[in-house]
């Protein structure tokens, strides 16, 4: 997505880490690009402090990549137990996460399993017909 208030502070700092070649910063992704991207990640990373919905982290889960979010705004209610939350200010915390998240496989399995069943519950499919109840019911079955 676009970059941030703070992207420039990030951007010094990958800099100044010597991480220029392992990490991206991407401006916005072609959705039929997002399979592709998504399915050569290792882990999807979500440290927002405030989040309309959080669609990253089903696309990442339906792609089969484990997920590390931050415990704000929007992001339990759509990750539910799918993926590992974190405090969005704790710096230890964060990287205790992602430690874990990048080196225990049965946690990693464990998280790719739940949410591939997270991502199955708000599929556009599943949307769309939910509404079309909600909208016969509303109009008495017309």
């Amino acid at each position: 997505g676009k970059r941030g208030w703070l992207s420039d502070g990030v951007l010094r700092h990958i800099e100044a880490l010597g991480l220029n070649d392992r990490v991206r910063l991407l401006d916005y992704v072609p959705s039929e690009d997002l399979p592709g991207l998504l399915g050569g990640s290792r882990l999807l990373v979500q440290p927002s402090l405030y989040e309309g919905f959080g669609l990253p982290l089903l696309e990442a889960m339906a792609a089969g990549v484990p997920v590390v979010a931050s415990n704000a705004a929007s992001l339990p209610e759509v990750a539910g137990d799918a993926a590992i939350l974190v405090d969005p200010r704790d710096v230890d915390a964060w990287r205790e996460a992602l430690r874990k998240a990048l080196t225990d496989e049965a946690l990693r399995q464990e998280l790719i399993r739940r949410g591939s069943r997270r991502a199955d519950l708000f599929s556009w499919e599943r949307c769309a017909r939910e509404t079309l109840t909600v909208l016969e019911r509303v109009g008495g079955g017309r």
